[in-house]
Formats: structure tokens, C-alpha cells, sequence
């Protein structure tokens, strides 16, 4: 796209053929987050951070509790689609509360390949924001009026928002469906 700009007029966009649009994937991950945020106006910060081989190690080094890292969770239905369950890290995914919410008796989590391909984002980066097919969400309630911390879709870097407006943004579904880790 080009832009042209008159004195006292506003910016007008014109497409310009000879530039390629990049496919959502093909956009490194972090940008896809920052870019889905801004649209959404939802603040978040990306911080890059030491690698982490474990949700505890990573609230060390981001000197936060377990329980305000918010993993993102990829479940897959019987229908072969697809959701995010929103968790806080001190807690797990209670399957018989979100099978109840959905009313069906199996759900799963797919592999990393195919979680991949469902959202852009390898594991330990998944997020909702710029997830290259937008997923409902459902996110547990524990995390309600909290500052939390989750992936930004590329290792190395962690996103801070809050979660009630992330909530918001995603117009995620709130629930209890998680029980203590």
C-alpha cells in the first residue's frame, strides 16, 4: 500500500499491486501480538526475558508469582475445532467443568505440531493475540483483576497486560474451569 499525503488533508491509502500482502504466519509472532493488541486498543507490554525450562523458573526470572503467568491453552473439541482455555499458572484445567461449560464428554489437547498450525505459535509462545485463526476464549476466573503475564508469541519474550482487559478485548467467555495444580 501507498500512501499520499496533501497539506491539510488527510493520509489517503491506495493499494499498490506490485507489493505482497504477508500471510499472517509469515509475520514474526511478537509483531502479530503487538499488531492484534493495537487493534483490539488493548496495552501490553513485551519484555524479552531469559529462556525458561519451566513456569516457576520463568516467574523467577520475570519476578512474579506462578500464579500470574496465564498459560494459554490450546484444547481441541470433538469437532475438530479449536479453543483457548485461559489459566492462571499456580492452577490446571479442570476437563469435567470445561467439558460441562461446553456440553460435550471429550475434549483434547493436540499435539505441538498440530496446536501449532491451529494458532501460528509453538509452544511456550502461544497466545490468543495474533493466533493466525481466532479461537473463542475462555478464560478462568481466578485470573480476574489481576496484572499477568503469558506468551507473546516468540520464545525469549513474555507479554504483561491486564487480565480484565484482556478479557475485554478477546471478548473471552469467564468461567471457573480450572482447580488448584
Amino acid at each position: 500500500m501507498a500512501a499520499e499525503t496533501t497539506p491539510g488533508r488527510p493520509e489517503t491509502v491506495r493499494e499498490d499491486p506490485s507489493q505482497e500482502v504477508p500471510e499472517p504466519a509469515s509475520i514474526p509472532g511478537r509483531e502479530r501480538v503487538r499488531r492484534d493488541a493495537a487493534a483490539r486498543d488493548l496495552a501490553v507490554e513485551i519484555f524479552a526475558r531469559k529462556p525458561a525450562d519451566s513456569l516457576a523458573e520463568a516467574a523467577a526470572v520475570l519476578g512474579i508469582r506462578p500464579a500470574d503467568i496465564v498459560k494459554s491453552l490450546v484444547v481441541k473439541r470433538p469437532d475438530d475445532t479449536f479453543l483457548f482455555a485461559l489459566i492462571p499458572g499456580d492452577r490446571q484445567i479442570s476437563w469435567p467443568k470445561l467439558r460441562a461449560v461446553l456440553g460435550v464428554n471429550r475434549l483434547s489437547m493436540p499435539s505441538a505440531q498440530v496446536a501449532r498450525q491451529a494458532t501460528g505459535y509453538e509452544r511456550g509462545t502461544i497466545t490468543p493475540l495474533g493466533s493466525t485463526t481466532a479461537w473463542p476464549v475462555f478464560a478462568d476466573s481466578a485470573m480476574l483483576g489481576q496484572r499477568v503475564a503469558m506468551g507473546a508469541g516468540e520464545h525469549g519474550f513474555s507479554l504483561f497486560v491486564q487480565a480484565d482487559d484482556l478479557i475485554t478485548a478477546l471478548d473471552a467467555t469467564v468461567l471457573d474451569i480450572s482447580d488448584p495444580a
